[in-house]
């Protein structure tokens, strides 16, 4: 069977799994619609404002919109936030003083955040530097929450729990909103004064709730992931309780300025555009995302998730084995971008990460991971990380060409 005949198989067997995507995707744009009606936003709110940034209506009502959205008292939804870690780092600065601590209880942080933390790099004013202690449960065995340490982790130092929702680059399966009720409940009886910080990226709309719906008290993640809907230029979010949403603000501007500054470049007709797209767009990656489990599965690679398995991110990994595959991976999906694709991906230091990486990101936006883009860093077990897709046809048509390309285990 060639990659176009083992496609079409798959897409026919994936096909029940399309439809109870497409329903979830109906329930989250209703739950947007409904907030989009319920502030009465009209084309009034596109306009934007210079300098400071003040009394901007469109800003402030799409604050309003985006935190009704995710469950949240507040949020403050910003085009200058550089990226999801730097909306990540406002939010943790804002929570942590000196003597406190940060426990991460799903195993070790993403990359970009091990130099935030202090892990790695020094005289960058990284929390350690800061007097902020760091510890991290180590997973189970089977890559799971270690459910029985987490039930005696917290002290009364224990000032905020670091939830990463989605599994980064790790093997983990990343945590359902279910599991991070169970934290959430497990953390707040050892200790109610223990803030729940969930990195949200890559999870939103991926459920029907976000996690503030279950007891964060404070999320953040990028709007050229999942809530940017693949039009958002650049930006960042924090969601969550009013007080903490406002202390992450003051660290992004400064204390006295918090959430009332920011001009938003006339950005604001894409920031209420993307959202209302996000569930359309996360609903595309989560097709893309099976049909490569179920393809990659068949031709002998380990993946995760598995291929009928319920998503809880829109990431998909494959395990490729060897560095050659992994890039060639990536250039084949590279050439198959609408953008960029006469370029052929090669390893290569990326500010944040300890590892080179290989990235195929042929999108509109850079950087943009809910458009397909595919990376993975040069270390074993030589993982390929897909994320993204404006529509699981093109997904599809990457695929046959990286099937070729890396072949059978």
């Amino acid at each position: 069977m060639n990659s176009s005949q083992q496609l079409k198989a798959a897409e026919k067997k994936l096909l029940p799994t399309f439809y109870e995507i497409d329903l979830a995707v109906k329930e989250n744009l209703n739950k947007v619609l409904d907030s989009f009606r319920s502030h009465r936003v009209g084309v009034h709110h596109f306009a934007g404002v210079t300098g400071y940034g003040h009394d901007d209506l469109g800003r402030q009502t799409l604050d309003q919109v985006f935190a009704e959205v995710m469950g949240a008292e507040a949020a403050a939804v910003r085009v200058q936030f550089v990226s999801g870690t730097h909306a990540i780092a406002c939010c943790l600065f804002a929570v942590l003083r000196p003597g406190d601590e940060m426990l991460a209880v799903a195993g070790a942080p993403y990359d970009t955040l091990e130099e935030v933390i202090g892990l790695r790099g020094s005289g960058q004013g990284s929390l350690q530097d800061f007097g902020v202690s760091y510890r991290q449960l180590p997973l189970t065995k089977e890559l799971t929450v270690d459910w029985q340490a987490l039930a005696q982790a917290i002290s009364n130092s224990t000032r905020l729990v670091l939830i990463q929702r989605s599994c980064g680059y790790s093997w983990r399966a990343s945590l359902s909103l279910a599991e991070i009720e169970k934290i959430i409940h497990l953390v707040k009886q050892q200790n109610p004064n223990t803030i729940c910080f969930v990195d949200n990226c890559y999870g939103e709309f991926v459920e029907d709730r976000e996690p503030p719906a279950v007891g964060a008290d404070l999320i953040a993640g990028s709007l050229i992931k999942n809530p940017g809907g693949t039009i958002v230029t650049a930006g960042g979010y924090v969601a969550g309780n009013a007080d903490l949403v406002e202390a992450a603000a003051c660290r992004l501007t400064a204390p006295g300025i918090g959430s009332t500054g920011g001009a938003t470049f006339e950005q604001n007709r894409l920031l209420f555009q993307g959202l209302f797209l996000a569930p359309q767009m996360v609903g595309e990656a989560l097709k893309g995302n099976h049909l490569t489990a179920y393809v990659f599965q068949e031709l002998g690679y380990p993946v995760n998730p598995l291929p009928m398995t319920p998503r809880r991110d829109v990431i998909q990994g494959i395990q490729l084995g060897s560095a050659e595959k992994l890039i060639a991976f990536c250039q084949a999906i590279q050439q198959h971008s609408p953008v960029g694709s006469y370029l052929d991906p090669v390893p290569a230091a990326m500010p944040g990460y300890e590892s080179q990486l290989v990235m195929a990101g042929g999108t509109f936006i850079d950087g943009s991971t809910s458009e397909f883009s595919a990376d993975g860093p040069l270390r074993e077990p030589y993982i390929a990380f897909c994320q993204g897709g404006t529509h699981w046809t093109h997904v599809a048509i990457a695929l046959e060409a990286a099937i070729e390309t890396v072949g059978a285990v």
